[in-house]
């Protein structure tokens, strides 16, 4: 595609505009021959500085807000206009796949892999065609522009075209918010978990977090909502969203009945059999029922559906074991560890709850001690161990996480993260629950600048041999 048709809002030159254009990107990294390179702002450094190493790696053409003396053309445009001309560019360039997509925006503190999973999963078990983007499929929650639209071709390309309908459901974060990673996308539904305690290294304060979040429920950006009204941040979301907005609460779902095989409870009158296990997987299942609902599918239908869903990896997954349980689960939040311990407490009916957790280095520093208080008030025993720690030293974030935990809590320190989940399973006894939090679905440990292999759940199941 010749670049005055991908940037057509731009006045060119003759010769620039005739220029070739086949892929699109800002990382001068994954530039190719063929690549439209954007000089975006960053977080810690300019893409102006990266220009002429995209040109080496094949990048034909730059577009900046900076005039640059650069080996290539570079467009220069208000700063203003990047971020839509970016999303503008990389949809144009793989075929404006999002047009024949139901896109569902799902943002929130806690539930939205879980969520996402859920409205993909339960798409596909009605028939439809279901994907989702986020923890679990890209490197970041919500990828940037040219490699969410790529993301979002790849998927369109692999659908059912005899399908009634394509659902795709993307994990929005704050900082994608923030960043202007959905530019160019309109949500047929836009939903909203939680807001709770995280990423205050960035955004300083909990009302930055949820103004950045709330710009998700615009107009501009979708059609209408679903919102979990059980949460105040919730609750006051959907007063003030212009959307047309379907309220959820917990009390939707009548006669829970949970057990480690799965949950039962009705919803809408209609009964709903899943093996989803854990409280907090009902909230979650409300949240994707109501999305399919405002999609237009059945209800009866939906209801049924559930009971064909899949378990989200690294969430409250179970791993067998001798007498006593191991729950693998992402839990990384002072609020999100409060439900999982709850859960487990519930679930395993007079047995000790055994934890091994840590918190990420380089990260919300402010939540380690409230964090260590969740963990050594809801746990017989806690073993503070090592997460990603990454630039951190170790020792330096376990001692902020203890510094939190209860009086007469007992609490063991063990920097290495193996021989943490070897101590929990040792000291386990039959009726028990081991609790492995904070990694869930990954398989790498961040020490330093090195990445390692580390996966909780193969851990487990090789201790337990």
């Amino acid at each position: 595609m010749q670049l005055g048709d991908v940037l057509d809002s731009v006045s060119l030159d003759v010769a620039t505009s005739s220029i070739e254009v086949t892929h699109v990107d800002i990382d001068s990294r994954r530039c190719v021959p063929g690549t439209l390179f954007f000089a975006m702002p960053g977080v810690h450094a300019h893409g102006a500085t990266f220009v002429d190493d995209a040109a080496r790696h094949g990048a034909l053409a730059a577009v900046s807000s900076q005039p640059l003396g650069a080996v290539i053309p570079v467009i220069v445009v208000a700063e203003s206009q990047l971020h839509a001309l970016l999303a503008h560019a990389s949809s144009l360039i793989v075929g404006c796949p999002e047009d024949e997509l139901d896109l569902i925006g799902v943002t929130g503190t806690n539930g939205k892999t879980s969520v996402t999973s859920l409205v993909s999963s339960l798409a596909r078990a009605l028939g439809w065609n279901g994907a989702s983007i986020g923890t679990l499929t890209n490197e970041r929650t919500t990828p940037d522009s040219p490699e969410l639209f790529r993301t979002l071709a790849h998927i369109a390309t692999g659908f059912d075209a005899q399908r009634s309908r394509s659902v795709v459901a993307l994990e929005v974060s704050s900082h994608a918010l923030d960043q202007h990673r959905v530019e160019g996308l309109r949500f047929t539904v836009t939903a909203f978990t939680n807001l709770g305690h995280d990423h205050l290294d960035y955004h300083r304060t909990m009302e930055e977090y949820f103004s950045a979040k709330a710009q998700l429920f615009t107009p501009e950006h979708a059609k209408r909502a679903v919102i979990w009204c059980d949460d105040p941040y919730g609750l006051r979301l959907a007063d003030m969203s212009s959307l047309p907005v379907t309220k959820v609460h917990r009390s939707d779902a009548k006669d829970v009945e949970e057990s480690l095989q799965g949950t039962i409870f009705f919803w809408r009158g209609h009964l709903v059999n899943t093996p989803l296990v854990g409280d907090y997987n009902v909230d979650n299942s409300l949240m994707a029922m109501e999305i399919l609902r405002s999609l237009g599918a059945d209800e009866s239908e939906i209801a049924t559906s559930m009971a064909d869903v899949s378990g989200v990896p690294g969430r409250f997954e179970l791993i067998a074991a001798h007498g006593f349980v191991v729950i693998v689960d992402y839990a990384h939040t002072p609020e999100g560890l409060r439900r999982l311990l709850g859960d487990v407490r519930r679930l395993i009916d007079g047995g000790r709850v055994i934890t091994v957790f840590g918190c990420g280095g380089d990260r919300d520093r402010a939540k380690r001690r409230e964090m260590g208080e969740v963990a050594s008030a809801h746990s017989e025993i806690t073993i503070v161990t090592s997460d990603n720690p990454r630039s951190e030293p170790p020792d330096a974030i376990i001692d902020a996480i203890i510094e939190g935990a209860v009086a007469d809590a007992r609490v063991l320190r063990m920097v290495d993260r193996r021989s943490a989940i070897a101590e929990a399973i040792r000291l386990a006894e039959p009726g028990d629950a081991v609790v492995l939090a904070g990694k869930g679905h990954e398989t790498t440990q961040v020490i330093g600048d090195v990445v390692v292999p580390f996966d909780d759940r193969v851990v487990a199941r090789e201790l337990l041999k």
